[in-house]
């Protein structure tokens, strides 16, 4: 367990300093990538327009036991290679650099400031860079609905692709962090409920709702413990649209830090959306404004910062406490 958490602790750390170096991506590609070349091809040779949607659903099964076995496998094999040939104080802040990779603190906040910054001059450019990280139309939305947008992903990959691996990483190292990479990655790319997918990825997109719970409220509580520090913002309005507007959420999860952020804020998230041309009806998250401005985004980016601080000085004193424990009853 301390094993873990320490790599945990060093991950985030790492992932916060450098990232995952696009120099590496274009040399060898990322972790995610190769995932999705297994996803992609089970889903060309499984998925196939003249399969019946039951035996498209039976597929989906043995194709989502195949998408998380391999790679945890795989990373399984590499965390025991790696304790074999290495010394001990060499071989964990080793693997927890591979396992940084597994985290997107520092992508994700580049790529939301990228729409904040773009949204100051140029509505086209804003556009082009929220397309980066939504799956919604951007062509369809005006200025506040980009900032909407981006804020709602800010909120939702706080949980999906911070808070979740780093927990998974904590209870199982980086096999867990693998593991869950595996199941989130195949939600993204087959997890819809479009003619293709709503048979064949409905065991993916179920899996990824189960593994997601325990972070997707966690992420709540960052968010709101953040508030808490942050002069402007409010912890209070934050558990309170969390508690009102969080179930009333398209997702099981998503809802949780959507509604915590946008309380803290004082905004309004979510609403009526397109996705691929066809528009969503979907439910407001908050009681303030929904126009919002570049400088909304900023003051998001701000909260989200904070919680991610929160939660490394939570983890480093996790395994200072666990550590301190177990010294004690060698003793």
């Amino acid at each position: 367990m301390l094993r873990n958490l320490g790599i945990t602790c060093i991950a985030s750390v790492t992932d916060m300093a450098v990232g995952y170096p696009q120099a590496l991506v274009r040399r060898v590609g990322h972790p995610v990538m190769w995932i999705g070349g297994l996803i992609g091809m089970l889903d060309r040779r499984l998925n196939t327009p003249d399969t019946t949607p039951a035996r498209r659903r039976a597929n989906g099964f043995v194709a989502s036991v195949l998408i998380v076995s391999v790679p945890t496998a795989t990373a399984m094999l590499v965390d025991r290679a790696i304790r074999r040939i290495l010394p001990r104080w060499l071989a964990l802040p080793l693997t927890a650099v591979l396992a940084s990779s597994l985290v997107a603190q520092r992508s994700l906040h580049d790529h939301v400031e990228a729409v904040a910054i773009q949204a100051h001059d140029s509505l086209p450019a804003a556009r082009r860079a929220v397309s980066h990280i939504v799956g919604r139309d951007p062509e369809q939305l005006d200025k506040a609905g980009v900032l909407r947008a981006a804020t709602e992903t800010l909120a939702e990959n706080f949980s999906d692709g911070i808070v979740a691996p780093l927990l998974w990483m904590a209870a199982g190292g980086l096999p867990g962090a693998v593991f869950y990479k595996s199941v989130n990655t195949a939600d993204s790319m087959i997890g819809h409920r479009t003619p293709r997918h709503a048979a064949f990825g409905y065991a993916a997109a179920k899996l990824d709702d189960l593994v997601n719970l325990p972070a997707s409220r966690l992420s709540a509580l960052w968010i709101i413990l953040a508030a808490l520090t942050l002069k402007g913002m409010s912890a209070r309005d934050a558990l309170r649209i969390l508690w009102r507007d969080a179930r009333h959420h398209r997702s099981p999860n998503a809802g949780w830090p959507e509604a915590a952020m946008a309380g803290a804020l004082g905004i309004r998230l979510s609403g009526p959306r397109a996705y691929n041309g066809i528009s969503v009806a979907e439910p407001w998250v908050g009681d303030g404004p929904a126009a919002l401005r570049p400088a909304d985004l900023h003051r998001a980016l701000a909260l989200y910062r904070r919680a991610c601080l929160l939660q490394t000085v939570a983890g480093f004193s996790a395994v200072g406490m666990l550590a301190r424990h177990l010294f004690a009853r060698r003793r």
